[in-house]
């Protein structure tokens, strides 16, 4: 029989202690390796990136990676180029027409305009945020201010960091409160090197998180993956190993599959044989000398492609064809590139671009489930770096005291009422129809069995309800006043012939189902500003 342990006497602390952990996890054992950077007290997200250089250095190693790799840097722009496509179209919702029109109209032309928009005058809007994309997605984070001149200024992370002569809660270059709330911003004077120490807290320009008014003044683009997390880490870091051995794989079969190629004839004598033109059976290539640490020295030769072998007297030499590259390379290729394309939110067959491993089922389902990281990651941005940017041109555009004041703004303003200035969306771009006939017909049953209304089935695809509308209607009403017209002209030179043409005739418009265009008879409406001449309820 087991013994009842005896808990008598035992203080409370030492009943915890005698209770076994519940997770294996909480226990060490020889099947569990030993990771680095694992605290017993707790640590916060800041604390595993505390050292500056290791977290600049990290940011450096993501750079290379991405301007070096085979595979990598494409796979950024795919991701990237999936989630902003043609740009995230801006909407204002003020509740008044007019001043949703203008507003739309001003946003676009700001928008479009590098001079206006970026200080450097390269980057309009949309290059703007597909670059900040890029750049969290690489660098970890990025940086724009919102200053008191006209246009954006984004800075790259690297130039946000910490003296080391301050005392204040300074995280690489953000200066926080007791709430862990940023306050400042440090960045450096010059584009200082990684390797160069930056030693005084004079050598950085200080910018405000917000400005008087509680509004951002800094807008730091990062996505977080623990609320102690005050800088952005770059979505390389869990595979920077498998992108390291996967682009040396690739480049080792290259360098077998040369070496390979460059044996193309193989010649045995016997001992009579002479050799032509004196030459050595020990040589195969120009030869240089590899001295070692220890002193010691061996011969190296150099191969070429084209190359003779001779065999001394007496050796026979087999020729050979290996299989370059092996068919275990395939699979371990892919291995490795699937745990790029995991880390960079891609299904394995778009980052490839060759969906020929998988059926139309499997690559359906793995673009349907990237969809909804790349949807995430739309509202993610709206939110930190769009939304921002128009309310901080929409204050400019308003205040008396800014150089874009605009008068016929603050005029239509005056005269909205009640409108809700700030008030806009922003309609991220969907993606095309993976079975266009097949989801077509399914957004047109939603629609029809009041599943879902115009409006939200267009903001699900990316677009405008209302613009949509508008212009349907004014592209069918300039296409009936040209057909009207053009019957009128007709009917007029064939005038008594008795074959009126109707102006319906001559254009074919969408038509409902269920719905029955009829074409009427009176001839005296056929010319005119009528319905082509006849009566309604009669055919032609």
């Amino acid at each position: 029989m087991p013994r009842t342990p005896n808990y008598s006497g035992m203080s409370t602390q030492e009943l915890f202690g005698s209770l076994r952990a519940d997770y294996n996890i909480a226990k060490r054992g020889r099947f569990r390796r030993k990771r680095k950077g694992v605290s017993t007290s707790g640590r916060t997200a800041d604390w595993h990136y505390r050292a500056e250089g290791d977290y600049l250095y990290a940011m450096e190693t993501a750079r290379d990676c991405y301007r070096n790799d085979t595979v990598v840097g494409q796979g950024v722009r795919r991701a990237v180029d999936n989630v902003i496509q043609d740009g995230i179209r801006f909407d204002p919702q003020t509740g008044n027409e007019k001043l949703n029109v203008y507003l739309l109209a001003k946003w676009n032309r700001w928008a479009s305009d590098k001079n206006q928009c970026d200080i450097s005058g390269r980057l309009d809007f949309h290059g703007m945020e597909w670059l900040v994309l890029l750049q969290t997605i690489v660098d970890g984070d990025v940086f724009a201010l919102l200053p008191d001149t006209p246009q954006v200024q984004l800075i790259e992370g690297h130039r946000c960091r910490t003296p080391s002569n301050t005392k204040m809660p300074v995280v690489h270059g953000v200066r926080l409160d007791e709430w862990r709330k940023p306050v400042e911003y440090w960045f450096t004077k010059d584009d200082l090197s990684p390797n160069r120490q930056l030693a005084r807290v004079s050598d950085c320009v200080k910018y405000g998180a917000t400005n008087e008014d509680g509004t951002p003044a800094v807008l730091h683009v990062y996505r977080p993956d623990r609320v102690s997390q005050t800088r952005g880490i770059t979505a390389f870091a869990p595979a920077i190993d498998s992108m390291g051995m996967g682009d040396d794989l690739f480049f080792a079969q290259l360098v077998k599959a040369q070496v390979a190629s460059c044996y193309a004839i193989f010649r045995e004598y016997d001992g009579s044989a002479v050799f032509a033109g004196g030459s050595n059976p020990d040589e195969r290539g120009a030869e240089s000398t590899d001295t070692w640490s220890d002193g010691t020295s061996r011969n190296l030769e150099g191969i070429a492609p084209g190359m003779e072998i001779f065999g001394r007297p007496g050796e026979k030499l087999q020729g050979f064809s290996p299989n370059v590259p092996n068919q275990e390379f395939f699979s371990h290729a892919m291995l490795i590139l699937t745990f790029v394309a995991i880390n960079l939110d891609l299904p394995l067959a778009v980052l490839l671009l060759d969906p020929s491993k998988t059926n139309f089922s499997g690559w359906r389902g793995a673009i349907d489930q990237a969809r909804i990281t790349f949807r995430r990651i739309q509202r993610w941005m709206t939110g930190c770096f769009h939304r921002p940017v128009y309310e901080w041109k929409l204050r400019q555009w308003l205040d008396p005291e800014s150089s874009e004041f605009d008068e016929t703004l603050a005029r239509l303003v005056a005269s909205a009422g009640e409108a809700d200035l700030f008030a806009h969306r922003w309609n991220p771009p969907t993606w095309a129809y993976i079975e266009p006939l097949k989801d077509a017909s399914g957004d047109l049953i939603r629609v029809r069995n009041a599943l879902i209304s115009p409006r939200r089935l267009h903001a699900e695809r990316g677009r405008d309800w209302d613009e949509i509308a508008r212009e349907i209607v004014e592209d069918n009403a300039a296409a009936i006043r040209m057909a009207r017209q053009t019957a009128g002209k007709l009917n007029q030179e064939f005038e008594g012939d008795g074959q009126d043409v109707h102006w319906r005739e001559l254009i074919s418009l969408p038509t409902p189902d269920g719905v029955n265009i009829s074409l009427a008879t009176d001839n005296a409406d056929a010319t005119g500003p009528q319905d082509g001449g006849k009566q309604d309820g009669e055919t032609s």
